[in-house]
């Protein structure tokens, strides 16, 4: 059967990537069977071999072309299923590249105690009032648990106390968990029941905070002294755990992710993860890093895989290194611009681990291809990082296995220099200057130290193909809101964080797909609407690259598509 000219170009455009079609077999490309055509939308494919096209054709869940309408047209065939969007956009999927997906069902039963937008409390007695509410409403509830206070947006600017906690009941146990989940506030039930008392001494990488005496615990906990609540903790039924992780998936849909991940997973989150994805459960793909938390030894039997098996696969470790910037638990090169009460003037935080732990479990991960993610918010802990991996690396020359710096929060300009030259990955927390640059500004790094959190610009011009997160639960999954902060920097009061580290909407965009792909070893399967990739899509109601940039919030998710099938609408959402 001879070519057409206009099949015989279509076939070049093929072979330089641009479509995909049975070229070798021309005589099959009339049927549309089974083939989806979507046709009048705005298309950004963040692929830079044809960054915009008219058409996409999808089959058996993968892109079949991508081009102009009359190419695409042709590749899928008479009887093509058409689906026009109406001058909507078309993306690609959203990827998470750090969160807690099995902690956001975990969360998603407790009070919730956030400040606006993601809760309602703004001041300890409206804490206490949520706390009070939600106490009624679990009257069987052996503790009373809740998520996301934050001492920073709190009237009274300080975590609250066990007198405070006791207020609210002297009858049950309250554990109140911080935004950054590296805090924890206990009334003095909680203390007594999980065995802190005034003679408890403070943990290796942790601190039980103390009232005036220096003795008596106050009620609030950082960091590794979590650990000595986390066994006394009531657990859900299994039915209501896996029931949380299905739910979760729904909201994040709605967010227009179509990849999640478990960035800390312990055992029982990676045998529930496991148990929801032997059922068939899963229409995300999900991903984890099981958490280290006292250095040791990666067990032999510990194995990772870069394929899903149900849509679910253990991907690598992650490490602490360090806490939380807001909370002043992360560990600094120099002081704090203020500090907690009791704090020296001198004071920058603290590690979680010994430098020979880090390097102990690099040098393991590293001989086995097991890829390491390190939590690492103060550039001292980014520091330890570097310093850890250097020699592991040297050791392992020509590997790929692309370690992770997440959060990055406080990188220098030398540590991104380090970052580009060894091909190490830095995932910046880029909501920061919305959430808390206020705060980073007037209370923790002061100006020009808070100026150059999450330095997107200054990663852009190394060449490091870098990505952004929400870091859910501490805050939203919200995707519009994350590209809206990249590109803006605004805070909370309406000010620029330092503007020479925004981010353009095509950077910003790149760092959620196509390098978040990337940074999973799965740019060949997703980020881009590329010829032979899944095709895991995103339509919204404006174009993140036109828009102005100061309006991208408004920017709606209407339908987020994985593999070719729909798993979130927004006008079903709106029924």
């Amino acid at each position: 059967m001879p070519f057409s000219a206009d099949l015989k170009n279509w076939c070049r455009l093929a072979a330089a990537g641009l479509l995909l079609a049975a070229c070798a077999a021309p005589q099959k490309i009339a049927s549309g069977e089974g083939v989806t055509l979507f046709l009048n939308a705005e298309i950004i494919t963040v692929d830079e071999a044809l960054p915009q096209a008219e058409a996409v054709a999808v089959r058996d869940g993968r892109i079949l072309a991508v081009g102009s309408r009359e190419e695409v047209s042709r590749a899928a065939g008479a009887g093509a299923r058409l689906r026009d969007l109406g001058g909507a956009v078309l993306v690609p999927g959203f990827i998470d590249t750090h969160g807690h997906f099995a902690m956001m069902a975990q969360t998603a039963g407790m009070a919730n105690v956030q400040p606006p937008p993601a809760g309602p409390v703004r001041s300890i007695p409206e804490l206490q009032a949520q706390l009070e509410v939600w106490s009624r409403a679990h009257p069987d509830a052996p503790w009373i648990m809740g998520w996301g206070y934050d001492d920073s947006l709190l009237a009274e600017q300080r975590h609250p106390t066990r007198e405070d906690l006791d207020a609210v009941s002297t009858d049950k146990p309250i554990l109140l968990m911080h935004t950054s989940a590296h805090l924890a506030a206990c009334n003095s039930l909680c203390l007594e029941a999980i065995g802190i008392t005034a003679s408890t001494p403070d943990p290796d990488g942790g601190i039980i905070r103390r009232q005036s005496d220096g003795r008596t615990p106050n009620g609030v906990l950082e960091e590794t002294a979590l650990y000595l609540a986390y066994a006394h903790l009531p657990q859900p039924a299994e039915s209501q755990r896996l029931a949380g992780i299905k739910a979760v998936q729904e909201l994040y849909a709605s967010y227009g992710l179509t990849t999640a991940q478990e960035g800390a997973a312990q055992g029982q989150n990676i045998t529930d993860l496991q148990k929801v994805a032997a059922r068939g459960d899963f229409y995300l793909d999900v991903v984890a890093y099981q958490l280290f938390q006292n250095g040791g030894v990666i067990p032999e039997e510990f194995a990772v895989s870069r394929t899903y098996d149900g849509r679910f696969r253990i991907a690598g470790i992650k490490l602490l290194l360090d806490g939380s910037l807001q909370g002043r638990t992360g560990w600094l090169t120099q002081p704090y611009a203020t500090q907690a009460p009791g704090q020296p003037e001198e004071y920058s935080g603290y590690r979680i681990h010994s430098d020979q732990s880090v390097s102990s479990l690099f040098e393991q991960a590293y001989a086995r291809g097991i890829q390491i993610i390190a939590h690492a918010n103060g550039d001292r802990a980014i520091d330890q990082y570097l310093d850890m991996m250097a020699p592991v690396m040297a050791a392992h020359p020509g590997e790929d296995q692309r370690p992770v710096v997440i959060h990055a929060q406080a990188a220098r300009q030398d540590q991104l220099e380090e970052m580009a030259a060894a091909g190490i990955l830095p995932s910046f927390f880029a909501a920061h200057p919305f959430y808390w640059g206020d705060w980073h500004r007037d209370a923790i790094l002061g100006p020009e130290r808070a100026a150059f959190i999450s330095p997107l610009a200054a990663a852009k011009a190394l060449g490091i193909p870098y990505t952004v997160h929400n870091d859910p639960p501490v805050v939203p999954p919200d995707v519009i809101r994350l590209l809206w902060v990249s590109v803006n920097r605004e805070t909370r009061s309406g000010e620029v964080l330092g503007e020479g580290q925004r981010a353009s909407p095509m950077d910003a965009l790149r760092a959620v797909t196509l390098n978040a792909a990337r940074q999973y070893f799965e740019e060949a399967d997703k980020g881009s609407i590329t010829p032979g990739k899944k095709a895991d899509f995103v339509i919204l109601s404006d174009n993140p690259l036109t828009i102005d940039p100061a309006d991208m919030q408004s920017i709606r998710i209407l339908e987020t598509i994985k593999e070719g099938e729909t798993i979130y609408t927004a006008a079903r959402q709106e029924n």
